[in-house]
């Protein structure tokens, strides 16, 4: 819980906003009748009252302390709410300047303001730009609430690679990654199941995940054991782990406890039949024709995630195969070791990122503000004959649903 003062000073601060916002409300309102001002004066304050009320009493409230899922929701759409309000203040900050050198420069030059007052005498606020930062206010918090139907939305992602150096027998090799599955934020265990048939109409060769089963504890993934359990192939099922499997966002009561925790996540991976590789490989055979799959644990070049993947480990004994793909949580793993020290790596599986759950993907832009923080964040990247290809996720953590960036199902082609 965060301190009395915080607190109170996180309140100041939207109750200003709130009334910053309340001045453009109040600008393209004027024209209205008495009764419609009421009305959206009435419920512009019942709804910014109510946010106010929630967050004083978050800290208080039982099942925002007992229901992990409410409490998400709760701060989606406080969260949803306060930002909206500070993006359509930006358009009224860049109003209230304008406004300010206007009466600058009619004190300077007496007849420069004087087109630009009101018949009060004050200089009158843009209509146009109240409008616009409401319009990308609103705006931004509709998409938000309407994420929330997202976040089962799977996207098959097709990839087709070709590599001059895959052994013969692997041309045509069929393989399904996904990622991130973070259960303990499921809620629709039908809606997960339709993607995991979606997986299986697909007849992959291998399929790969690439970490985050859960969130912090192995018994959210107890519920959905048999859904994941559905997933098959006949050269196998590979995963490793991802930062939030080790339980290292918890309080545990001690060491050995988290470590049993880990142990029967781990074990998990065993009952649904995945190979979970814990920074080691394993060698695949088609005729006289090999490959290899090396699985790490979760590596990280961003200080505030651990170092657990030991790759000169789970590489010792690789060198002779032809071809190989590595399985590693984090993107930034691929710059930082993969690149300048095993360049005959050839494909890196990684995810992590989610897309941060929200941004722009089309034929012509492709931004979240994740890119921000990684580079490397989704979709396919190459580096001399190395690529490597971020999973967007198939599950979601923190907000409930997804805008622009959907869940993902890559299926990749090899030829």
């Amino acid at each position: 819980m965060r301190s009395n003062g915080t607190w109170w000073i996180l309140l100041v601060i939207m109750f200003l906003l709130d009334w910053y916002v309340f001045q453009a409300v109040r600008a393209v309102s004027a024209q209205t009748s008495d009764r419609t001002r009421m009305f959206i004066f009435g419920g512009y304050w019942v709804l910014s009252v109510a946010a106010l009320l929630a967050v004083l009493l978050f800290p208080y409230i039982t099942v925002l302390q007992t229901s992990k899922i409410f409490r998400n929701y709760v701060f989606a759409i406080l969260a949803g709410l306060f930002f909206s309000k500070v993006i359509a203040g930006s358009f009224f900050l860049f109003d209230d300047l304008r406004r300010l050198v206007i009466f600058a420069m009619g004190k300077i030059f007496p007849s420069t303001g004087a087109n630009f007052m009101s018949t009060e005498g004050a200089i009158s606020r843009s209509v146009f730009l109240s409008w616009l930062g409401l319009a990308f206010g609103g705006g931004l918090f509709g998409t938000l609430l309407f994420g929330f139907r997202n976040k089962y939305n799977y996207q098959v992602k097709r990839i087709k690679l070709n590599y001059p150096n895959l052994p013969t027998a692997f041309k045509g090799l069929k393989a399904v990654q996904i990622s991130d599955v973070h259960s303990g934020s499921f809620q629709n265990k039908a809606a997960v199941n339709k993607g995991i048939e979606m997986i299986l109409q697909e007849k992959p060769d291998l399929i790969f995940f690439t970490g985050d089963l859960v969130n912090d504890r192995h018994e959210e993934m107890l519920e959905y054991i048999d859904v994941f359990s559905q997933l098959k192939a006949p050269m196998g099922v590979y995963s490793t782990l991802g930062n939030h499997d080790y339980g290292d966002y918890v309080q545990w009561p001690s060491k050995e406890v988290k470590m049993a925790n880990l142990e029967k996540l781990k074990g998990i991976h065993a009952q649904m039949g995945w190979r979970l590789l814990m920074n080691e490989h394993v060698v695949l055979e088609r005729g006289q024709e090999k490959i290899a799959v090396i699985g790490i644990e979760n590596w990280s070049a961003k200080g505030r995630f651990p170092k657990y993947g030991r790759m000169a480990e789970a590489y010792a004994g690789s060198e002779q195969i032809p071809f190989k793909i590595l399985l590693s949580h984090d993107p930034s793993h691929w710059e930082a070791e993969v690149i300048p020290q095993y360049s005959d790596v050839d494909l890196m599986l990684s995810g992590h990122t989610h897309g941060m759950q929200f941004g722009l993907e089309s034929p012509y832009i492709k931004w979240s503000p994740v890119q921000w923080v990684y580079k490397q964040w989704a979709g396919l990247y190459s580096s001399g004959k190395q690529k490597l290809y971020v999973n967007r996720g198939f599950g979601f953590i923190g907000y409930p649903g997804r805008v622009g960036i959907l869940p993902e199902i890559t299926v990749l082609e090899f030829a």
